[in-house]
């Protein structure tokens, strides 16, 4: 039995947590599944890198060791969770994949492209995801309700850049998507959580339904 694999991007600020516990319910309520998990992160080896890439540590050296520390991390998220969740037939739903990296590090850490390919495929060995959901809204947003978030914690290693950083960024996810459509769906995010949640839903179900993944039970998304 084969799974789904749905990636989540976004700005800081996006509501890409919100989203993900949201359709992980809807989907439960289904009969599915469901695997949430995140990067860096979602295996041991890639927690470890996890807080060395957060907390600024690698900053001083570059995006390329950055861009080869979230490699190293997601090469053990694919290895040791990702690729098996999905062949056994679970529905994965993953907060950041590759397209934070050609994002961060490859787009506003200028990194040579051919580099950035070459280091995705060697990360990934082919798992690419079956629907990514890029969450928009302008950077300035996404920035007010990160801040909130944080309250009186210091800003990440991402959250603290400049603003036209952020705003680069998300032009960015804006140009994969319109590169890659059959994967990448634009959901406007300056709208309540409900109504994105329903949304996401909706794509989701025409897309298991395009895979002949039938559904256990018939549920509504929550307001």
């Amino acid at each position: 039995m084969q799974g789904l694999f749905i990636t989540f991007e976004g700005g800081e600020g996006a509501g890409k947590s919100t989203q993900i516990a949201r359709l992980a319910e809807y989907l439960r309520g289904q009969g599915d599944d469901v695997l949430v998990t995140r990067e860096p992160g979602g295996s041991p080896g890639a927690e470890a890198v996890r807080h060395v890439i957060l907390s600024g540590a690698a900053e001083p050296f570059g995006p390329a060791m950055e861009a080869l520390l979230f490699a190293a991390a997601r090469n053990d998220h694919v290895e040791q969770v990702l690729r098996q969740a999905v062949k056994s037939g679970r529905m994965v739903l993953c907060d950041r994949y590759i397209d934070s990296s050609r994002v961060y590090q490859g787009v506003t850490g200028d990194l040579d492209p051919g580099l950035m390919r070459a280091i995705e495929q060697a990360a990934i060995n082919g798992l690419m995801p079956d629907l990514t959901i890029i969450l928009d809204l302008p950077a300035e947003v996404g920035l007010q309700r990160a801040n909130a978030r944080r309250g009186a914690e210091a800003a990440d290693r991402f959250e603290k850049e400049t603003i036209d950083l952020h705003r680069k960024r998300r032009d960015s996810y804006l140009a994969i998507a319109a590169e890659e459509p059959d994967r990448c769906k634009v959901v406007a995010a300056d709208r309540p959580a409900g109504e994105i949640a329903k949304e996401i839903a909706t794509v989701v179900d025409q897309l298991k339904a395009n895979r002949g993944i039938k559904t256990k039970r018939t549920v509504e998304v929550a307001k």
